[in-house]
Formats: C-alpha cells, sequence, structure tokens
C-alpha cells in the first residue's frame, strides 16, 4: 500500500486509518454495515477483472492451463498435507481441526460479526447472513489464491524486480553496500532468463529435464531474493521486514491499465478501512456496555454514553493504527491477522463452550477461565506450535478451568435471556 500513495508506512496506516476512524465515529455501525456491502462489489469486480487481465498477459503458448502446471511443478497446488505436524502450519488436520475452531471463533463468538447478527431484523435474517458468509468465503478465498497464482505465473515471463519494496531498494542502492546489490541483480537475471527458458521448454514438450531446470532456476531466484531482503535488513536495521505484501501493489501500479490501478487503489484502500471499521465500532460497544458503564458510570444519559463510544471509537481506531505499523513487516497480512486472532479466538470461543454446555458455569469460572486459556495459548505458542492449532488449545484451557473453577465458587446467578425477534 506504501507503494501505492508513495508513502512510508506510518503516514500510510494513519491516511487509511483516519478516515475509518471518522466515519465509524459519526456514523457508527449502519455506516459500517453499508460500507461494507459498497466494497464488497468494488473489491471482486477488481479481483475477476484482475484474474482476466493476468490470464491476458500470459504469452499464448502458455495460456491458463500452462500457467497453472508451472504453479503446481513449484508445490503452489498443493492442498492437501496429511503429514500430522502440530509445529507444520498448513496440513490437513490443521485446517479440518484448527481451522474450524478458528471460523467458530470468529464467525459466531468475535465482537465485530456478532454485532452484524444483533442489528439483523430478525433471527431469519442473521441465520441468512451466517449462511452467506459460510457460502461466499470459500470461492472469494480461491479467487484471491488464484490471483496470487496467476501473478506468479505472470512475472515468470515478464521480468519482476529483485525487490518489490523500491523505498528499501533504493536505500540500499545509496549505501555503502550498493556493490554487493549490483552483483545479486546480475545473479537474479541470470536466474529469471533460465526460469523463463525452461518454462518455455516445458510449454513445449513437458520433461523431466525441463522440470528439474525450472525448479533449479525458481530455486536460485528466491535464494538471491533471500540474499537481498538480509542485506536489506542489515542497512535498514529492520530486522523484521518482508517484501510479501509489495509483490501486488507493484503488479497494479505497474502492469495495470491507468483506469484500473485507480479503481484498485480505491478498492484496497477502503479494504483497508472496511478491515477496520467493524472492529473499531465493536471494541468501542464493548468498551462503554462492559466496562465504562458497568464499571465507571452505572447512570447516565444515552447522550453521554454516545459520546464515550465515540472517544472510544477514536481511542482504538488510534491503537489499532499503531499495531498495524508495527505489523506490516511481519508477513502476509492475511496470515498475521489470523495468527493474531489465533491468540484470542480460541479462548473467546472457549466462553461461549462453557455457558452453553456446562450449565453451573459462573463468571467467576468464565473470566479465570479467559485468563488461563490466553496464558496457555502463549506458552503453546512459545513451542512452536502452528497458530490454527492455538484456537484448538484456548478452546480447551478456558473450557477446563472454568468448569473447575465453576464448581469451586458456586452455580452461576439465574439471568435474563434475550432474543432477537423471529
Amino acid at each position: 500500500m506504501s507503494i501505492i500513495l508513495g508513502l512510508d508506512v506510518t503516514s500510510t496506516a494513519f491516511i487509511i486509518g483516519v478516515p475509518a476512524i471518522v466515519y465509524t465515529v459519526f456514523g457508527g455501525v449502519q455506516a459500517v454495515t453499508w460500507t461494507d456491502v459498497k466494497i464488497m462489489v468494488l473489491i471482486v469486480g477488481g479481483l475477476l477483472t484482475t484474474v482476466v487481465l493476468l490470464i491476458l498477459g500470459l504469452p499464448d503458448e502458455v495460456g491458463f492451463d500452462g500457467a497453472m502446471h508451472l504453479a503446481g511443478i513449484t508445490g503452489r497446488l498443493e492442498a492437501f498435507d496429511f503429514k500430522w505436524d502440530p509445529k507444520e502450519t498448513y496440513t490437513f488436520w490443521s485446517g479440518l481441526i484448527g481451522g474450524l475452531f478458528l471460523a467458530m471463533g470468529y464467525f459466531g463468538a468475535d465482537q465485530s460479526q456478532v454485532q452484524r447478527y444483533l442489528t439483523a431484523q430478525s433471527l431469519h435474517a442473521a441465520k441468512h447472513s451466517l449462511l452467506m458468509s459460510a457460502y461466499w468465503k470459500i470461492p472469494l478465498q480461491v479467487l484471491v489464491l488464484l490471483v496470487g497464482i496467476l501473478v506468479y505465473a505472470f512475472y515468470i515471463f515478464t521480468p519482476p524486480p529483485m525487490l518489490f519494496n523500491r523505498v528499501h531498494e533504493e536505500r540500499v542502492l545509496q549505501s555503502e553496500r550498493s556493490g554487493e546489490y549490483a552483483a545479486l541483480q546480475q545473479r537474479f537475471e541470470g536466474s529469471l532468463t533460465a526460469r523463463r527458458e525452461a518454462a518455455r521448454q516445458i510449454s513445449a514438450v513437458d520433461s523431466p529435464e525441463s522440470q528439474a531446470a525450472y525448479l533449479q532456476a525458481d530455486a536460485e531466484i528466491k535464494a538471491v531474493r533471500g540474499e537481498a531482503l538480509a542485506l536489506v535488513r542489515t542497512v535498514s536495521g529492520d530486522r523484521n521486514y518482508s517484501d510479501a505484501n509489495y509483490v501486488f501493489p507493484t503488479f497494479i501500479t505497474t502492469q495495470l491499465p491507468i483506469g484500473m490501478i485507480g479503481l484498485m487503489m480505491v478498492a484496497i484502500i477502503l479494504a483497508a478501512t472496511d478491515s477496520i471499521a467493524a472492529e473499531l465500532n465493536s471494541l468501542s460497544t464493548a468498551t462503554v456496555i462492559d466496562f465504562y458503564k458497568r464499571y465507571v458510570k452505572t447512570e447516565a444519559p444515552d447522550a453521554h454514553y454516545l459520546n464515550v463510544s465515540k472517544l472510544a471509537t477514536a481511542f482504538w481506531g488510534v491503537f489499532a493504527s499503531m499495531v498495524a505499523i508495527w505489523a506490516s513487516e511481519l508477513g502476509s497480512l492475511i496470515e498475521v491477522v489470523n495468527r493474531f486472532g489465533s491468540y484470542f479466538y480460541g479462548s473467546i470461543l472457549g466462553v461461549f463452550f462453557l455457558a452453553i454446555f456446562w450449565r453451573r458455569a459462573n463468571g467467576t469460572g468464565a473470566s479465570v477461565g479467559v485468563i488461563a486459556g490466553v496464558a496457555l495459548v502463549t506458552v503453546v505458542a512459545s513451542y512452536g506450535i502452528a497458530y490454527l492449532w492455538l484456537n484448538v488449545v484456548g478452546v480447551i484451557g478456558v473450557f477446563a478451568t472454568g468448569v473447575i473453577v465453576s464448581e469451586l465458587t458456586g452455580p452461576r446467578l439465574a439471568a435474563p435471556v434475550s432474543r432477537i425477534p423471529d
């Protein structure tokens, strides 16, 4: 994103964050909901158009089938890995079990999603919303992954930059180690040529020899990029720098037609604001209802709580922008978001499980359970366990601790149950 705007990460975060804070503060959940609808149409349309342009940008002798074959040779189409290794992030078992708990925690217990159900006109409408998310998430995820595969295939035949973040590249070129970078650039260009020729050979006559040559050149490109990234980290002092989040923005600004660049810029910026708007609104609601109204000021006019909620939204917006600046260099943003969420989603879901499946559960058990669940997740994560499994660990930790503490402290008090009207 900073490539598109021509700014550093901090400036970009606040340029995106401030508008999101403003329209969430003054528009509330209604503004968030309608913005979601409009952004979804723009994003899906932009991605579909990008897929078409990527396919048209491939050589005629390669085409879509050839691109998929080249991606498959490198293992990018490997959907199932049945290896049972809790330290391996993406396996069949981590996706089936850990992914199940991650999805239940997000769509069933996360406040940003629950607020959508609570603002639905009826129980039927809330169920319909949840089912729509279930049915559409998979094809949309496939579409996003397809774009990534096609961008990889596109850059096989169209020379990509060695580093997609041009700001860091310029910093290295102006440093005392520019000679090392120039030598890496020569190796990189040679490897690109070798990979491109091997890819054309595979398209003409697929053979074990041509595949081996392709894999060797592809591995050399990865190795050179790894050395370039290490050089950037040394020169810039940014030890966590990753180039992953700059690939697609670079493709947009250098390969798409001018009109499409503008549309995709708008789509990405709005998607970034949309991703935090719902969370800001839900954080504000939780802050006011669960903490401020309960422990600070129990009796006050609605106007007072509305003003406090606006201040809370602004506070959480600034906080989220600061976290985004820190997390921007931790790798793929999609993975970073799920990795962060996995520290808490399991524990949140565990509270719901405790309330539903253990009738003698009480508030003390739930509170202590959440603390124990998050602590257990932190300990388990320190041993290198893949983040998807942390959701399962959080549920088990909260439920087990909550049951024990609830039994020791007594049953919960009966409370009125509110329902969404049918």
